[in-house]
Parts: structure tokens; C-alpha cells; sequence
């Protein structure tokens, strides 16, 4: 039984440090937003990864950049409508 609420306390103590670890109450959206906002952020953070994508698509590396870092606003589209 400690165990289990140990785990409980440290999973917690996860959820509300880092944001993309999603909780109880994340939807759908939100969590998709999150993995799509960290796959963006790691093409931009790592520069040989957006070297590749760069000759990939025979794009500069800064015009890549500055579009994945758009994404990031609204990465997976319009939220969708709250049902009250």
C-alpha cells in the first residue's frame, strides 16, 4: 500500500513539474498539442537535425527555423468546440 501511494506522490510531483507529462484532466488535444510543440522545439534545438530536414527539402536551414517555430503556436489546428 505505501508503495502505490509513494508512486502516486511521484507521479504527481512529475505532472505538476513538467507540463507535457498531461494529468488526470488532459484531453486528447491538449496532449497531442504538447508531443506535436516538443517535436518541433527538438528540430529547432538541434541543429543537425534541422540541417537534414533543410537539405531534405531543399529549404534553408533559417526559413525552417522560423516555420517550425510557428507551428509551435498551434501545432495540431483550431481546439475543438466546448460542449457545455
Amino acid at each position: 500500500m505505501a508503495d502505490k501511494l509513494r508512486a502516486t506522490q511521484q507521479l504527481e510531483q512529475l505532472q505538476a513539474r513538467y507540463v507535457g507529462t498531461g494529468h488526470a484532466d488532459t484531453t486528447k488535444f491538449e496532449w497531442v498539442s504538447n508531443i506535436h510543440r516538443d517535436t518541433y522545439s527538438s528540430y529547432v534545438g538541434h541543429p543537425p537535425l534541422l540541417e537534414y530536414f533543410a537539405v531534405a527539402t531543399g529549404e534553408p536551414m533559417a526559413k525552417l527555423r522560423v516555420k517550425f517555430i510557428e507551428k509551435m503556436i498551434q501545432p495540431a489546428g483550431k481546439p475543438p468546440e466546448k460542449e457545455d
